[in-house]
């Protein structure tokens, strides 16, 4: 069976779709060089990546010479069964520093993959990319003349992200829905007990630093796991502390916890790290080294002696040139105390961070550890690595670690790892596209 989906018309798409599980469906318009030789344009921002479910970035140069990064697809292509045929080798290039975004290897060791369709030079094709609840692409190709064309254009400025048109799936309610729907109730609880859920689902106590975000986790169903995936249909959850809901834009939140993948850190290891740059515990507890101050970009941290560093970012284009680079703590030498690079980044930003909802919680410590939870939520969507590193250049994504070695005279010493990076409350905005606060009462 052939990947010939002419004779579909949208809702027979639609259907086809949703036996799959797709949630989201895309459209892009392809130019006539769009095909598996010229490897089609999906766009000239890593924004792109808010929508399409990726594997990790890695590093990848061609044979000319010319660095990139890369990341497999998990893609399928539709045929005109409905069954699937898999894209082993469907990849996207990315080359941040142009930027200039590709799709390739998309027929490479497939059977029944749309080859009359994708090895032509036709303008005017149309390219479906149906995306999965559990981050699957499946993708459909339909020709400039054929039904589902015709549909298409006769519904009119659809909503854009780059290339991309958003279709919709029509009846399917809006994860933003669900997720609204379920906050209002949390919100109406008033009160709530701190807890968590267990692995098996049911719940039990927490009493931990971070029970406000566990409570609220555990109120929606959520496990807690080390993923680096969304918390709730597609959507990542930020619970963050406040005094008082008039003022919910206070304090900061911490965005991501990622490790090093480079300097002196990596190489050697955390406690050399924290025994090269650490400092004596501040409120004298003995035999304690720390490194737990924040860290801004371009400002030498006087405790540590380190400064946050962009390397391979161009700060004026807003956009990284070297696609090996990283941001790092440097010593005055200029030598990498630890580095961050990013490909290692770049998947886990967009994927846990394309869509984001910040909310407010309070808590009382009497009679027993309860949390409350505010009814505005902000909602972020369409976010961008490069808006990241921007946020990071302006100082207001900084480096804050909770890194400690106790008993660090001893010869077993506990050593504890935390790498945050954190944002004021009041720029998270700044992160997103698209913000808007909306009240859930």
């Amino acid at each position: 069976m052939t990947a010939d989906i002419a004779s579909i018309d949208l809702n027979g798409l639609r259907q086809m779709m949703a036996i799959h599980g797709v949630g989201e469906l895309l459209v892009k318009t392809l130019a006539a060089n769009d095909n598996s030789k010229n490897q089609p344009y999906l766009g000239g921002s890593l924004g792109i990546l808010n929508i399409l479910p990726i594997g990790d970035v890695i590093e990848h140069t061609t044979a000319s010479g010319k660095i990139g990064l890369k990341a497999a697809l998990p893609l399928s292509w539709l045929r005109a069964d409905g069954s699937l045929a898999a894209a082993p080798h469907a990849q996207i290039i990315l080359y941040p520093q142009y930027p200039e975004i590709r799709f390739s290897g998309f027929l490479k060791g497939t059977q029944g993959a749309p080859n009359d369709m994708m090895t032509v030079r036709e303008a005017g094709r149309l390219l479906f990319f149906g995306v999965t609840a559990d981050r699957k692409i499946i993708a459909a190709v339909a020709g400039a003349r054929s039904r589902l064309a015709a549909e298409i254009i006769n519904l009119g400025g659809l909503p854009r992200t780059g290339v991309f048109q958003h279709v919709g799936m029509g009846h399917l309610q809006t994860s933003r829905a669900r997720l609204l729907a379920k906050l209002s109730i949390i919100h109406q609880k008033g009160w709530i007990d701190s807890g968590r859920l267990r692995a098996d689902g049911s719940r039990g106590p927490c009493q931990a630093t971070n029970c406000g975000g566990y409570t609220l986790e555990a109120e929606l169903g959520i496990t807690p796991n080390g993923r680096a995936e969304p918390d709730f249909d597609g959507w990542e959850i930020k619970a963050h502390a406040v005094k008082d809901f008039e003022r919910a834009q206070s304090g900061n939140i911490t965005l991501m916890t990622p490790e090093p993948t480079g300097g002196l850190y990596k190489a050697n290891g955390a406690e050399a790290f924290v025994r090269r740059f650490g400092y004596s515990d501040m409120s004298g507890k003995p035999d304690r080294l720390n490194v737990s101050s924040p860290h801004y970009f371009g400002v030498r941290n006087n405790k540590t002696a380190l400064t946050l560093s962009l390397i391979g970012y161009d700060r004026p284009k807003g956009r990284i040139i070297d696609p090996q680079g990283g941001f790092a703590l440097v010593d005055d030498q200029g030598s990498e105390a630890a580095a961050w690079h990013y490909a290692s980044l770049i998947s886990h930003w967009n994927r846990k961070h394309a869509q984001a909802a910040y909310i407010p919680y309070r808590m009382q410590k009497s009679p027993i550890l309860q949390y409350n939870y505010g009814s505005y939520i902000r909602l972020g969507e369409m976010t961008d690595f490069d808006l990241f590193l921007k946020a990071m250049a302006d100082g207001r994504i900084f480096y804050d670690p909770g890194i400690k070695l106790e008993k660090a005279g001893e010869t077993k010493p506990i050593l504890k790892r935390r790498s945050q990076f954190r944002i004021g409350s009041a720029f998270v905005s700044s992160l997103y596209e698209k913000f808007e606060t909306i009240d859930v009462q």
